[in-house]
Order: C-alpha cells, then sequence, then structure tokens
C-alpha cells in the first residue's frame, strides 16, 4: 500500500494535557514508517486546514517534540472554534482538495465532542468523493461531557484529571483562606467550567473525601437555584460559621450578557457578568447569617491551561490515547475515535479502544443522578471512587527554567502552498 502523508489538528477548548495527546501521535506517526510519511500540524485547527496553514512535524527539534508531553495548552500548534455545518459545502470540498494537494491519506482531529462531529463529516465526504482518506479522533475535553451517561463510550476525557485535581487543590487552598478569613469574608464562592455537565465542580469534593469543610457544590445537575442556594449557606453559617461555595458556570441566575463562540456554546469569560458574582450579589442582598460578606473567584482558564497541577495519570493517559488513535486508524481505517475504558474491578485500570465517531459527534452527559446526594449540594461515594484515580498521587514531572515551567517551542513555519488562497465561509 502506498505510503502517504498525515495532518494532526487541535479543536476547541484547551487542557493541560492536549499537548501530550499530539505527541501521542507523533511517536504513533513513527511507528508505521511504511506508511504514513511525513506529519502536518496545521495550524489553529481546522482554519489552518482551509488557510493550507501547515507545519511540517518531521522537521521539528526532536528535543522540543519531547516537551510536548508536559507543555499545556494548545499554544504549540493552536486551536479553534470553527464549526463546519452541512451548509459549508465550499469550507468541505476546500479541505478534501487540501489533501489531496499534499498527499494526506491520515487526518488525526483531536478535540470534544463538536470536533468528532466535524471529523465525521470529513470522513463522510471523502467516502462519497471516492477519497482514500482515513479520519481518526483523539478525544479531549476537561468538561468530561463526551460519550454516553453509561460510561461505556468513553469512561473520561484526557483534561478532565488535571482539570479535577486543579480543583481538589484549589478548594483545598481556598478553604484555608475562608477559615482564618471568614469574621470578615464569611463565604467564598467559586466559579467552575461545565456549561451543562457538573463534573468539574464536583471535583472539588476530592479536596475532603471525608467531609469536613463546610463546602456546598451546586451543579448544573443539582437542581438549585439562587433562593434555594441563600437557604442553604445560611443553613451552613448557622453552623460553622462560613461556607465554601463551588457552582458552574452553567447554573441558572438569569441573564449574563451572553456572547458565544463559534461553536454556539456560551462563552462565559467574554459575557458582560458572571455567575460567581451574580450569586455573591444575590447572598448579599439577601443578608447573610453571620459577620462578614461573600466573596467571588473566576478562575476561568487557568482551570484548563494550568500545568502544575497537571495529573501524571491524564498526562499518560493523553499520551497512550493519541498513540493509539494512530493503530486504530492504520489497522481499522476510517470513522473511529480512540477511546479510554476501565477494567471492572477495585484496583484503577485502563484499556484503550475505538467507538464509532458517529456514536461520539455531538455528544453530550451529564453526572448521573445516583451520583448526586439526595440534597443535591454534594456528590455521593460512587463519583470519588470514579474520580479519585484520576487525579494521580505525584506531582507531573514539570521542567523549569529560570524557575518557570519550560514548553515545548516549535518552528511554526508553514510549508509552501499548493493551491490559491482561500478565506474559510465563516470569515467572508
Amino acid at each position: 500500500m502506498k505510503k502517504r502523508n498525515a495532518i494532526v489538528a487541535q479543536s476547541g477548548g484547551p487542557s493541560p494535557v492536549i499537548n501530550s495527546s499530539l505527541l501521542g501521535v507523533i511517536h504513533g506517526c513513527r511507528d508505521f514508517p511504511q506508511r504514513i510519511g511525513r506529519l502536518y500540524a496545521a495550524w489553529h485547527g481546522v482554519e489552518g486546514i482551509l488557510q493550507e496553514q501547515l507545519i511540517d512535524l518531521s522537521l521539528q527539534d526532536r528535543r522540543e517534540l519531547e516537551l510536548l508531553r508536559t507543555t499545556t495548552s494548545a499554544g504549540a500548534i493552536g486551536t479553534c472554534r470553527y464549526k463546519l455545518k452541512a451548509e459549508q459545502t465550499e469550507d468541505f470540498e476546500r479541505i478534501v482538495e487540501v489533501m489531496k494537494a499534499h498527499d494526506v491519506g491520515w487526518f488525526f482531529y483531536i478535540g470534544g465532542n463538536d470536533s468528532m462531529d466535524t471529523a465525521q463529516k470529513v470522513a463522510e465526504l471523502a467516502r462519497r468523493r471516492n477519497v482514500d482518506l482515513v479520519c481518526t479522533g483523539v478525544p479531549k475535553t476537561i468538561d468530561n461531557d463526551v460519550g454516553d451517561d453509561r460510561f461505556t463510550l468513553i469512561d473520561h476525557t484526557p483534561g478532565y484529571g488535571s482539570a479535577a485535581r486543579y480543583w481538589a487543590c484549589i478548594t483545598r487552598d481556598v478553604d484555608e483562606e475562608n477559615r482564618g478569613m471568614c469574621p470578615s469574608e464569611s463565604v467564598s464562592v467559586l466559579q467552575a467550567m461545565g456549561r451543562k455537565a457538573g463534573f468539574i465542580p464536583a471535583a472539588a469534593r476530592l479536596a475532603d473525601p471525608g467531609r469536613r469543610m463546610p463546602l456546598q457544590l451546586y451543579l448544573v445537575e443539582g437542581g438549585h437555584n439562587l433562593e434555594t442556594m441563600a437557604e442553604n449557606v445560611n443553613r451552613e453559617l448557622k453552623r460553622s460559621g462560613r461556607c465554601v461555595v463551588v457552582v458552574s458556570e452553567g447554573f441558572e441566575v438569569g441573564s449574563l450578557g451572553e456572547k458565544h463562540d463559534g461553536f454556539g456554546h456560551v462563552e462565559y469569560g467574554a459575557s458582560q457578568a458572571t455567575v460567581a458574582q451574580v450569586v455573591v450579589n444575590y447572598l448579599n442582598r439577601a443578608g447573610l447569617k453571620s459577620r462578614g460578606y461573600a466573596t467571588g473567584q473566576v478562575p476561568g482558564v487557568l482551570q484548563r491551561s494550568n500545568s502544575i497541577y497537571a495529573s501524571p495519570v491524564d498526562i499518560r493517559e493523553a499520551y497512550e490515547v493519541g498513540r493509539h488513535a494512530v493503530r486504530v486508524g492504520v489497522k481499522e481505517g476510517t470513522g473511529w475515535m480512540a477511546t479510554i475504558l476501565r477494567r471492572p474491578g477495585d484496583t484503577y485500570r485502563v484499556y484503550y479502544d475505538k467507538v464509532e465517531l458517529g456514536r461520539v459527534a455531538a455528544s453530550a452527559r451529564q453526572i448521573p443522578r445516583h451520583w448526586l446526594s439526595q440534597d443535591g449540594l454534594d456528590v455521593t461515594e460512587d463519583f470519588l471512587r470514579y474520580a479519585r484515580p484520576l487525579i494521580g498521587d505525584d506531582w507531573a514531572p514539570i521542567p523549569l527554567e529560570n524557575g518557570v515551567p519550560r514548553f515545548a517551542r516549535l518552528d511554526a513555519r508553514f510549508i509552501d502552498r499548493q493551491l490559491p488562497e482561500y478565506v474559510p465561509q465563516k470569515h467572508r
């Protein structure tokens, strides 16, 4: 079979371990030198393909490539939120033309549910056009909302373990702050990412599995509102004199003056107000049954770009699923996403498998109801057993230079164009 080139791209919000998956794809392509030729990275995801902005990863310094394993976020090759819809026929045709122009037979797309939808559409178009192109997905999202509620398609997504560890750690830190400052700042409100699924704020409970903290979790699945929140917080203030509140950014508080990203999702960081500030204002206005005020913090993108809190388990699994994706593409053909599944039993063990892109494309799952406490303010032991292994037990081996993390720095020069310049349809 003829050797063909490959393209790898990233899409959607980044994660602390997205580049570990990228390195896994790089090493996976090297595993098949008879099948895969040059490996190109699309600069800023599918937009880089549309604009024929491709970086030859085969020419990069290998020492820099190895640093991808512990390089956070998506700055190495960029990402985007460019959603391809069925009516964007010119964009789809352009993708196929770019693939043909550079003799690309392999396309590896790292992303979440919307990205898997894009990969599936490209795979279907290639089939219809009789183009020899294998499209394979690599899962990624800190939200952990890809798949089904039974966790049979994927157990957890790379990125979630690190976001969970971040929340476990900062919740522990904030509790100490609140313990000391409660006479004047009796309620500490933290806003966590998670538009429609509460996996990220739920991870705050990992800071205190023994439930000694005055901690309340407000997930989108919990069924609470501002009024019941004020009642719950005041009940805790009467008991403990202080309270730590972790609230999902998707918690219903009314209009935030929302902005939307390219996928159509609310861009909370760009909106006119934050859930945390609305909650703080409401609690202070309603009146607290203690001295002091409610104060709020919004970590924002820090929870998906912080390298120091990256989970070593997450780093390893992100790499392995990226490498496995190449094996899936080579051995099984087009239309699959590599996946991580958990073996049964009390000992945490995973294996890597595959699932049809169509089954995960645009999928969405929430925390199962039996993982929530009866009052909707906490998670159960079942959730803790699920999430605890994902955050690991050691610090990630982040190399330092001048006292700060040393990240990969790739040569981002583009290869020569083979086609006329093109403006993506959404940018016209």
